[in-house]
């Protein structure tokens, strides 16, 4: 029996599988697998991008035949590891600029891991190339890159998923099932969303050379370009505002949009925020430090509030979302939930999947988010069903793009000190053509905005 076969019966295996499989519309019994491998490429070897390639390995007949990074030892060693994690044990063709691997290879799947500031350009030439995107969240760094990258999803007829892979994690599956939309909660009115971790590098590196194993000046593409202080890699680069939105577009965006997945929200008729660098004043980092935004529907507020210094409300929730119900109250993170019954209900708590037994490689693997594998093995099984179906996958782009474009909005609030309403169909801020030019940030030369 082959390698990927012994792991689909790995991945069948449960009732949390089947749940999982079944709510995000991906069946275990009718699925088809293609004849033949299908054909991969990750753009962006580091971190999550690798991550989310092992996943995909774990749950589907691919060969992983190009790999692409600006940084060459990085890349090296992933392709070392995808030599040993893939059936056929070949090692991938290696690029530094991903639209020689595009041009030089034909593909079903293109992975997308890189820095956020990269997203939007990549996605919409593999997009060109005829693959498929699995792209990583937030989907872009402004608004309008968010709608380029949507039109062309829709304009090429590819499947692209985004990598909020909260809408496939299991206990929340059960939970959104199980209380939201059994009515356990009766009408909900309120909705808080918050993130505590102390994630916000504020160090005073010095000015170094570039290594030169290490493209820098492809490395910062359209973005502007800072002074070279260390290697940008993980979390470094997500310090400065140049690359991304701060932790409202790194960490709202997944509790905002599992919000949204629960609720059944679209666009926010309003949204407000405010904040800035109010403790952590002593380093380089230019993303707020404290920040506050009110995402307004009819008759429900969905607030979001994080800290990078103090202590969490909620030890048990550091990073989370709260349903207030007129019934009860529903906890969830990618760790647990918990349902809170007003009277004399049932509270009922939930932890989350994990899945060492069946796949140990995790176990071993350096850096592996435990906790999430099993969501991001079911994301990528519902992308395949999608590409099979030519359907649109639970985490679709343009469900990405609303959950993106709001949080990046919130920024813009902050940025101008008043509320915000997006027209989604005209494409501006209505009524404020200041805050409409903050929609699309400008590229460095020679990169080109997508928006046309």
């Amino acid at each position: 029996m082959d390698q990927f076969n012994i792991n689909r019966r790995r991945f069948l295996k449960g009732a949390s599988a089947t749940l999982a499989l079944s709510a995000i519309g991906a069946s275990a019994l009718d699925f088809i697998y293609p004849a033949k491998p299908l054909r991969v490429a990750l753009i962006g070897t580091g971190w999550y991008g690798k991550s989310d390639l092992f996943r995909l390995i774990q749950v589907a007949p691919v060969k992983v035949v190009a790999l692409c990074d600006v940084d060459q030892q990085l890349l090296t060693a992933a392709a070392e590891m995808v030599r040993q994690r893939q059936a056929s044990h070949e090692t991938p063709r290696l690029y530094k600029d991903y639209r020689k691997l595009l041009s030089e290879n034909q593909l079903d799947i293109v992975l997308i891991g890189t820095p956020d500031h990269w997203h939007a350009l990549q996605t919409i030439e593999a997009l060109k190339s005829g693959a498929n995107v699995y792209v990583q969240k937030p989907i872009s760094v402004d608004v309008l890159e968010g709608e380029a990258m949507l039109a062309a999803a829709r304009k090429y007829n590819k499947v692209v998923q985004v990598g909020t892979q909260r809408k496939s994690t299991p206990h929340l599956i059960e939970a959104k099932k199980n209380i939201v939309d059994a009515g356990l909660l009766g009408k909900i009115s309120h909705v808080e969303m918050c993130c505590y971790y102390h994630m916000r590098n504020n160090g005073n590196p010095p000015l170094q050379e570039v290594p030169d194993y290490f493209d820098y000046e492809m490395w910062t593409g359209p973005a502007p370009m800072r002074p070279f202080d260390g290697m940008p890699h993980v979390r470094w680069w997500r310090t400065f505002m140049e690359y991304g939105n701060g932790i409202m577009g790194d960490m709202c965006i997944h509790m905002f949009d599992t919000v949204r997945w629960m609720l059944q929200l679209g666009w926010p008729k309003r949204i407000s925020s405010t904040g800035g660098i109010y403790v952590q004043k002593e380093g380089k980092s230019n993303i707020a430090d404290t920040q506050m935004a009110v995402f307004e529907y009819d008759n429900l507020n969905c607030v979001w509030q994080h800290r990078s210094w103090g202590a969490p409300a909620d030890p048990k929730y550091p990073w989370s979302f709260k349903l207030y119900g007129e019934k009860g109250t529903l906890m969830g993170s990618p760790m647990s939930y918990d349902f809170i019954p007003e009277g004399n209900g049932t509270p009922i708590h939930k932890d989350v999947t994990y899945e060492r037994e069946k796949y140990p490689e995790d176990v071993t693997e350096p850096s592996i988010e435990l906790h999430a594998a099993p969501a991001t093995r079911l994301h990528m099984l519902n992308f395949l069903e999608a590409i099979q179906k030519n359907s649109r996958p639970v985490a679709d782009i343009e469900e990405g793009h609303i959950s993106t474009a709001s949080c990046i909005l919130a920024n813009v609030s902050m940025q101008i000190g008043r509320p915000v309403v997006y027209d989604p169909k005209q494409k501006i801020i209505v009524g404020d053509p200041a805050a409409t030019a903050l929609l699309k940030r400008p590229y460095r030369s020679p990169w080109i905005h997508p928006f046309a």
